[in-house]
């Protein structure tokens, strides 16, 4: 969803995104001109916080990093709650936006509530984007996009299984929560998000969703992407109990002046740019 209500003074060739959770924050800078990605930085918080503190964080970064001292041609802004639905866009009625949401979601009557388009399967995108974080984006900048992180999250990975023809579920991991995606030829079957405290909470999530589409844990094929690693508990006790484990890849061709931890580490963010 764009916000644009004012104009760049001026452009050039850097591009910012900028992802936000209440566990975390994390920014990039790519030059279009030279393909390279020249800052790439992630905050991981002690605690889950409330969208205030995540503003004074946000502010602190900008601040050490010099973000703000930049133009950019362009600004994307990467919500990642729990506060989402999916709408079939034949049934979506803007005017009954709350009610997609409040069915599976606690809202507050004060939420502003935002819709993305997901072309690549039709639907609409429903969520409650963190709104002080957007008017201090359009306070510092002016115009920018915002979107949810499972926006991101459906384009990218139904277009690379465009082809394929085998069940995948996809986990997308931050600390204390990941997305779950599961596919089957080239169609979106479940998209969830959960909290987990502990490696059994993500594995119970898991075997639970695939067990309620029939999914069998030795035959479907289960994709980390996001921010974990093969010496992480997750990876272990999903390898425990599923046969097939393995890690995604963003597929991009960008230079970097640090290279991320893993090609499959800061998917969402990437990808947003």
């Amino acid at each position: 969803m764009a916000q644009t209500n004012k104009a760049f003074n001026k452009l050039n060739n850097l591009e910012l995104s900028i992802q936000i959770s209440l566990s975390g924050l994390s920014f990039c800078i790519l030059n279009r001109d030279t393909n390279t990605i020249i800052n790439l930085k992630e905050v991981s918080f002690q605690k889950k916080l409330n969208p205030l503190e995540v503003l004074d964080h946000l502010k602190h970064l900008f601040n050490t990093e010099n973000v703000t001292q930049n133009t950019y041609s362009s600004i994307t802004i990467v919500h990642d709650n729990e506060l989402s639905t999916l709408v079939p866009k034949p049934l979506f009625i803007e005017d009954c936006v709350a009610d997609y949401l409040k069915f599976n979601s606690k809202i507050l009557v004060s939420d502003f509530i935002a819709h993305d388009e997901v072309l690549v399967n039709d639907s609409i995108n429903v969520y409650v984007p963190y709104i002080n974080i957007n008017n201090f984006i359009y306070d510092q900048f002016g115009a920018f996009t915002f979107k949810h992180v499972s926006t991101v999250l459906i384009e990218e990975i139904l277009q690379i299984e465009k082809n394929a023809n085998t069940p995948k579920v996809y986990v997308n991991i931050s600390k204390n929560h990941f997305e779950t995606i599961i596919v089957d030829k080239a169609k979106l079957i479940l998209y969830n998000t959960f909290e987990y405290n502990t490696p059994e909470d993500f594995i119970y999530y898991v075997l639970f969703a695939t067990e309620q589409l029939n999914l069998n844990p030795e035959t479907f094929n289960l994709v980390f992407i996001g921010a974990v690693s093969e010496e992480d508990t997750l990876y272990n006790i999903a390898y425990k109990y599923i046969r097939n484990v393995s890690f995604g890849n963003r597929n991009e061709t960008y230079k970097y002046l640090e290279i991320p931890k893993h090609n499959h580490s800061n998917f969402t963010l990437i990808k947003s740019l």
